[in-house]
């Protein structure tokens, strides 16, 4: 067997031919496209700061005209540890007409260390045991735990992240692996296209960031290596001009249309011809924690139906 038939045979399987999920472009025959390319989401870190605690985060987001949001996972635990039950919860989203459609949580399910690795493994069960609770089935699946050594050996991270989306079996969520612009490692779209298809899962799934996007590097002309099937929450956001990749931070992403991402250009890319894509507006934004909080929600929502009109 010759070095260039192993070289093609490596190729094929890293494109994920071999591995049954679809994450590159699909040829099979078009649908109709939606009649709404995006459900709007309100990721609760956009008004994290004002400390209104699970309950009123929901409230705001349904009074400023959410229907869908993303919550965190810690956010959740304080809300039973302080004696909130699940039936009450699941009755509050009911009546606010509220659906959440992932959670942002960050167990250490990638690490190398096994007693630390097993240990994430487990939170992120717990995890998703009790997001299937609440009628959410997905959670996000950063790199936590292994972003300050370069070097993670993506073939096993391949092999972790289809353990965990193993656990999808029993619960219904599933893990979506989160691309971190800022991290050592699974920072740029090619490390997590590598993991999610050599994971040889099909129900692996990306979660992308337009920040992220832009800090970690990664070229707008890659986006559509990404299947379709691939996206289903895609986190919207800005960023101001003149602030380089490396300097750029968490504090500085803005609302859709205020900075200079080419977001259009991107919504072109994610968007799916069968089914919405979960649009969810995430920052960190310093400015935005001390102003109102039902303003900030109103005015990311008003702003993210600006961006895509037309898309």
């Amino acid at each position: 067997m010759s070095d260039s038939t192993i070289n093609r045979r490596d190729t094929l399987k890293f494109l994920g031919a071999s591995a049954g999920v679809a994450l590159l472009p699909q040829t099979s025959q078009a649908k109709p496209a939606p009649a709404q390319p995006f459900i709007y989401s309100l990721n609760m870190s956009t008004i994290r700061g004002h400390q209104l605690g699970l309950v009123k985060e929901l409230e705001t987001a349904s009074k400023a005209g959410f229907r869908s949001v993303e919550i965190w996972m810690d956010s959740f635990n304080t809300y039973v540890e302080k004696g909130g039950t699940i039936a009450d919860l699941n009755k509050r989203l009911k009546d606010l007409g509220l659906k959440v459609e992932n959670c942002i949580g960050f167990a250490q399910w990638i690490v190398d260390d096994e007693a630390t690795r097993q240990k994430g493994v487990e939170q992120l069960k717990k995890e998703m045991d009790m997001l299937a609770s609440i009628g959410c089935f997905r959670t996000a699946a950063p790199p936590m735990g292994a972003t300050k050594d370069p070097g993670l050996d993506l073939k096993r991270a391949a092999e972790r992240y289809n353990t965990i989306l193993e656990l999808s079996k029993q619960t219904g969520v599933v893990p979506q692996l989160e691309l971190w612009g800022f991290s050592q490692n699974l920072n740029r779209l090619s490390d997590v296209l590598y993991v999610a298809t050599e994971s040889g899962h099909s129900s692996a799934r990306l979660l992308l960031d337009v920040y992220h996007i832009y800090k970690g590097g990664t070229s707008l002309d890659s986006l559509h290596l990404v299947g379709k099937a691939g996206l289903e929450v895609f986190h919207i956001n800005d960023y101001p001009a003149n602030i380089a990749p490396e300097n750029i931070s968490d504090p500085d992403r803005i609302y859709p249309g205020d900075g200079v991402a080419p977001i259009r250009q991107i919504l072109q890319h994610v968007r799916r011809p069968d089914k919405p894509v979960v649009l969810s507006f995430e920052v960190f934004n310093k400015t935005y924690y001390s102003q109102d909080a039902l303003l900030v929600c109103k005015t990311a929502l008003s702003k993210m139906k600006a961006i895509t009109q037309g898309v």
